[in-house]
């Protein structure tokens, strides 16, 4: 089976990953408690393309958020899938870069990046046969 990781930073890339995740889910029949909700075996047996299976028969976003304030993660969190992703992949900082981009890079950004890449390769090593990664 191939996998694919999600990977979203910034707040541009949460809020059109965010929409995203909107759309697989309704492609592949995710509501959004994460249970299967679809009526196609077609959709059953690509889930694992995007989804992790948990406990009790949910699926969860193969995905990392990253951001280096919490205001875009508490918006994903909030939204209509925000439940389904692991609470685990929200990787963000307190205070942003005001639009400073060395300040995100040399700073900011630099203090998150051990996290970011913590979660990344965790998420990695659970897949069978990692096939892709967006970005």
């Amino acid at each position: 089976m191939r996998e694919i990781l999600h990977i979203q930073g910034g707040q541009c890339g949460n809020q059109i990953g965010a929409k995203f995740w909107e759309v697989v889910c309704a492609e592949h029949g995710i509501d959004p408690t994460g249970r299967y909700a679809g009526d196609s075996d077609l959709q059953l047996e690509r889930i694992n393309v995007y989804y992790n299976e948990a406990s009790c028969g949910r699926y969860v976003p193969r995905a990392v958020l990253m951001d280096l304030e919490p205001g875009t993660m508490d918006s994903v969190r909030s939204g209509p899938y925000g439940q389904t992703f692991r609470p685990d992949n929200f990787v963000f900082g307190q205070s942003g870069a005001g639009n400073n981009w060395a300040k995100g890079h040399y700073t900011e950004g630099a203090e998150l990046i051990d996290s970011v890449l913590d979660v990344v390769r965790k998420e990695a090593e659970n897949c069978d046969c990692l096939q892709g990664v967006i970005l």
